[in-house]
Order: C-alpha cells, then structure tokens, then sequence
C-alpha cells in the first residue's frame, strides 16, 4: 500500500534540486537554463499525479505516513528526537496537485512572457525554490518540518515581488503598483510582505510553542492520536489564536491583509503563482491540517470556549471577503482587481473553515473550503496569466488605458470572460459549485449573520468582476495603443497554459455535482473519527443556489450597464456623498493608511533621528576619533624609521638583546 510514498520525498526534492542546478545550467547555455527549470517543475507534477491514484483506491487507511530521524537530541526535556516526515491523505495529495499542476504551467507561461528579461537565473531559481518549498510545506507530516517550507515560501516571495529591484521609473505603468501616495515599486512592496508575513509567523511560533509545552509533539499524527489532549483548555484557546496568525499573515487575511495587493509589482507569472494559486493557500491548508486535531478536542472536551476559537476564524474570514470585495470595486489596475479578489475568496474558505467546527455536520464546511480552493486556484491563475497578456500588449496595469481590446485579443477575452465567470459564481462553472457549497454550510449550520455577510459578498464580487471585463474588452477601442505597442493576441506559448487552466475550471464545473460528492466521499474517513455526518438537505442547496444567481445578476446588472454595454456614465467620485465612498474605499478603507501612520512613518522618524544623532554624531564620531589617534601614532612611530642601515641594524640588534633577556628570565623562572 506503500509503495508509492516515495513520490512523496521526491515531489520537493526535484524542483529544489531544480532550483540549486540553475546557476549551473546557466553557463551551459540560457535554453538549457529556462527548459531546464521547467523540466524539474514538470518531475514534481508526475510525482503528485503518481499519488493521486491513492483517491481511487478502495479501504485505504488513511493517513499514509512515512519518516526517518533527522535529529537526536540526548537529555532534551521536551523532544529527544526530531524526525522528518511525510503525510499523505487526500488534503495533501489534492493540494500537491493544484500546486504542481499550476506551477507548470505558470513555468511554460514564463517561457514566452519573461522572454528578454534581465536576471532570469534569479528568477528561475526562485521560481523552482518556490515550488519545493510549497510542496514541502503540503508533505510535512509534522510543523517543525513544516515551518521550513512555510518560512522558505516567505522568503522567495520577498525575491520574486521585489524582482524588478531597481525599481526603474521607466516601469511605472507596467511593474510599479499604487498610485498617488500609496504608489510603491517592487522593493517597497517586497519588503513590505516580507515583514508583514513574519509578523503573523511570529504569532504562529508563540502558538506552536505553547503546544509543544504541554503535548511534547508537533507532529500532526500523535496530535491527532491524542496528544492534543495534553494542552489544557486555558492554554489552547490563545494558542491557537496565536497560531492562527500564521495563516492571517500568509494568506493576507485581516488584519494582516494588505500586502498582497502592492505584491503586484512582481511580474505577472509571480502573481498567479505565490500570489492567486498556491502561497496564499498555505494559511488555508495549515488551518484545514490542524481542523481535525482541533475538532476532536472541542468534541473531548465538551467546552464551548474551544468554539470560540472557530467563530474566530470563521468572522475574520467573512469580514476580510467583504472588506476586500469593496476594495476591487474601484480599483484602477487590473491585477490589483485580482488581488482583492483573491483576499476576498480566500476569506470565504476560511469562514468556511471556521463554520466547519461550529457544525455538527462540519464536513459541508470543510469540503466546501477544499472545494473552493481548487476551484478558486484554476480560474484565478488564468485570470492572471490573462491579464498578463493585456498587460504584455497594452503596455500598462491601469484597465482605464485598455478598452476594445476584445477584437485585438479574442483567445484571451474568452478565457478571462470565462474564468471571470467561474469567480463570480456563474452557473454551471466550478465557482458556482465551491461557492454555493460554502453558503449552503453557513445556512445549515444557522449562521444567518455570517450568511448575509457572504451573499452581500457574492454581490460585490459579481460587480467588480464584470466590470474589469468591461473596462478591459468593451468600449472605445485604444487607437493610439495600436500603432504604439501592435495589439495582437498573445503567442500559445502563453495562451495555452491559460487556456487549458480554463478547460479545467469547465470541466469541475460541468462535473461540479459529482465532484462534491466524490469529495464528500474522499473525506469521509473523518466523519468516521469525529462522529460527524452528512444528511444532505436539498432544500438547503436549491435555497443557496437562487438566493446566490439572484446575487451575481444584482451585481452584474449595473456592471453591465456602465461599463460593458456602456449606456450611461457612471462616475461614483463625482457627487459629494458618493465621493467620500469611493474615496473610502480607494483609500483601501484606510488600514494601509492606520499601518503606515503608526508603524512605517513613526519607524522612518526614529531611524532617521538615531542616524543623525547616534550614527553620524557618535558612532562615527567615535570611528574618526580612533582613526585619527591611529594616523597621529603612525605619524611618530614612522620617524623611527630613518631609512639608514647603522640605525636598522642598532634595533635589530637591541630587539634580539631584549628578546635573549626575555628567554633567560623564562627559563629561569
């Protein structure tokens, strides 16, 4: 039954070891180089794919595991051996394949659209880091190991958003992101994610700490065998609100959300791999790996405070799906739309994660958030694969400088109109099932106020949606664009990995009814070991499918209006109440603006005082201080070197006088 675990070790390992061949690779040739990188990325998919066969397989015994010590640490109180590991079950086989699968193609993609580009050694190592580092992260089978995937995403995210470091003002439309005042370039924005995320990180290690103490394991198995049990409930609760700031962080939820949409300044091939399919999904994946650890001790425990912890989880992510889906709506940029897209749908699986634990029959929920992630992780990537292929031709992030582009670009507008589709949740397509599911949990678990939160969601996410396919496809062609940058569709080495990604979101979506039950069924293991059930209310899925059409029509209906079909103006800055709206939410509800006014400015101000006062006035006051009494004591002692052979050959001979003295009195001491 094991047999195939070894694909589990080689899923990381190839594209790490990829990535640490790419400078080698490099000085064979740059077509080695790229179709090297490439080649390994395309290793790890065969890998998954290879263990994917474990889902069709009858009475496995679910989790499948497999480890080796890696550490011996004698007299350790709390762990005496660290060992390393690998997990399979469905949630890590279903992840490893969504972000193998994706990464691939994003790596054909990068062939043609990072074609030309300065430093793309760099880039493909980081890419192919990436990739084993995430794949590590899904495999681990316990959270120290785990932390170095987590901790190594982070890191060759800084590289990748930050890639165009110089910054250049020549890039201002294509990779600076922001405008006005909150206009950052790349390094900015890199910086800018690196810290917030290691902020959330750090909360996570308080949490995990808290838990070794008590359980003496970190390892998911044993903690889900029972030794979660050890950690009394006055500790678990702020433990695991403490570890929960490691998925707010990672996947940009509140308040810990405002990293991603300036993360845009990377290229658009880092977007829709770290930033819509996979990085941002690891805060998803670590809260659904600890959910039936977590589950079973508020199930042991009979304690409604543990409950607390999922209604936590569940409102943080609500609310960061609506803040977020307000943002999207008068963005200007057109990835920028996409990432408050993908704040917004990762809020709605973490709410669905969070509602999970709060029903008896939590596997709705936990399917549902699963479901989505897969859904969520085709339609995005090729929205942003897309809109890097407008962006490519146009020359410009900014949708107002587009427009009539569906005639100049038809493979792309079909592509980006169908995977919009699927985002906001159009019948039959794979957006329309995922999502569906996550309301239905919220319906039948009684939820109401969180139900309203995340239909009034369905809304907005409808408008913004179609009106970046009006602004982008629709309306006055850009004549002056046509002879300036040659509007023309995108070469298939970009097309098609778009495309195939859309094939793939039509086809979970025609097949969606079959593959919610089909996971339904590969999770079903858990409803055995948490005394869970699933009764099926048809009531309940007929009622959240009108309830959610009659959202996105209500949300497309004005989008159709003002910016597609284009029958009326429609300026939302231009009436004073509306203005202050629209300012509002330009502004990003103004959390950007509260982190830099209590963090980033009060940091700049301190830095540029000490530097002034400490570095320049004493520390280097002090360096001068003892440089010139060095310059004044080589000024005397350089006399002493008159040049003249009698004077050389006097000291020397006084030197080994001295030193003859000096033996003596050794000797005879």
């Amino acid at each position: 039954m094991e047999e195939l675990l070894i694909f589990g070790w080689l899923a990381w390992i190839f594209p790490i070891v990829g990535a640490l061949l790419t400078p080698l690779l490099a000085k064979i040739g740059d077509k080695v180089r790229d179709y090297g990188a490439v080649f390994f990325s395309f290793m790890a998919v065969v890998s998954t794919v290879s263990l994917s066969s474990y889902l069709f397989k009858e009475h496995v015994e679910w989790p499948l595991h497999n480890s080796i010590v890696w550490l011996s640490v004698e007299g350790s109180p709390i762990l005496s051996e660290i060992r390393a590991g690998i997990l399979v079950d469905p949630l890590s086989i279903i992840m490893s394949n969504v972000v193998s699968i994706i990464a691939f193609l994003i790596m054909v993609y990068s062939l043609g659209y990072m074609k030309n580009e300065e430093g793309l050694t760099r880039y493909w190592f980081f890419m192919n880091l990436f990739i084993g580092n995430m794949l590590l992260l899904v495999f681990s089978d316990n959270l120290i190991q785990m932390l170095f995937g987590w901790e190594g995403v982070g890191l060759c995210s800084y590289g990748l958003i930050g890639f165009y470091y110089k910054d250049s003002k020549d890039g201002w439309k294509k990779y600076w992101v922001g405008e006005g005042d909150e206009a950052y370039p790349p390094s900015h924005a890199g910086l800018k994610a690196f810290i917030m995320t290691r902020f959330g990180d750090l909360l996570l290690f308080v949490g995990a700490f808290i838990i070794l103490a008590f359980a003496g394991t970190l390892n998911f198995v044993e903690l889900q065998n029972g030794a979660i049990s050890r950690v009394p409930v006055w500790a678990l609760l702020p433990a695991i609100i403490f570890f929960f700031g490691g998925p707010i962080g990672k996947s940009a939820q509140l308040p810990l959300m405002e990293w991603l949409p300036d993360a845009m300044a990377g290229p658009t091939t880092v977007s829709a791999l770290i930033h819509a399919a996979t990085m941002v999904k690891a805060g998803v994946y670590l809260v659904a790996r600890m959910f039936p650890i977590l589950y079973a001790t508020k199930l042991a425990s009979d304690s409604s405070t543990l409950v607390l912890m999922f209604y936590f989880i569940a409102w943080i992510g609500v609310l960061t799906s609506f803040v977020a889906g307000t943002q999207a709506m008068v963005s200007r940029e057109l990835k920028k739309v996409l990432a408050y897209s993908t704040v917004s749908q990762i809020g709605y699986m973490m709410m669905a994660l969070g509602i999970a634990g709060i029903s008896v029959e939590f596997i709705t929920g936990y399917v549902g958030s699963i479901f989505h992630l897969m859904s969520h992780a085709l339609f995005k990537a090729a929205l942003f694969l897309a809109a890097g292929s407008v962006i490519h031709a146009t020359g410009s992030r900014f949708m107002y400088d587009m427009g009539g582009l569906k005639k100049y670009m038809p493979i792309t507008f079909w592509c980006m109109a169908i995977a919009s589709c699927s985002l906001a949740g159009v019948p039959i397509l794979s957006g329309f099932w995922s999502k569906d599911m996550i309301l239905e949990a919220s319906l039948i678990s009684g939820e109401y106020l969180l139900l309203f939160f995340a239909l009034s969601t369905v809304i907005v996410t409808s408008f913004y949606t179609f009106r970046m396919i009006g602004l982008v496809f629709y309306g006055q062609s850009v004549k002056e664009q046509e002879h300036e940058h040659h509007l023309h569709e995108a070469p298939a080495i970009m097309w098609v990995p778009y495309a195939i990604l859309v094939a793939g979101t039509l086809i979970l979506g025609v097949g969606g009814y079959f593959v919610r039950h089909w996971l339904i069924e590969s999770f079903e293991y858990l409803m055995v070991s948490l005394h869970g059930e699933y009764v099926g209310d048809l009531t309940a899925e007929y009622l959240i499918s009108f309830l959610s059409v009659m959202c996105v029509i209500i949300g497309f209906v004005p989008a159709y209006i003002f910016y597609i079909r284009r029958s009326k103006s429609f300026d939302l800055s231009s009436k004073a109440f509306s203005s202050k709206i629209w300012t509002f939410l330009a502004k990003r509800w103004y959390i950007n603006k509260l982190y830099y006014s209590l963090f980033v400015y009060p940091t700049v101000s301190i830095s540029n005082w000490l530097y002034e006062n400490l570095e320049s006035r004493v520390v280097d006051g002090l360096n001068y201080y003892i440089a010139s009494l060095a310059k004044q004591a080589s000024v005397k002692i350089r006399k002493v070197q008159s040049g003249n052979f009698n004077d050389s050959l006097t000291l020397f001979l006084l030197g080994v006088f001295v030193a003859v003295i000096i033996l003596c009195f050794i000797i005879l001491g």
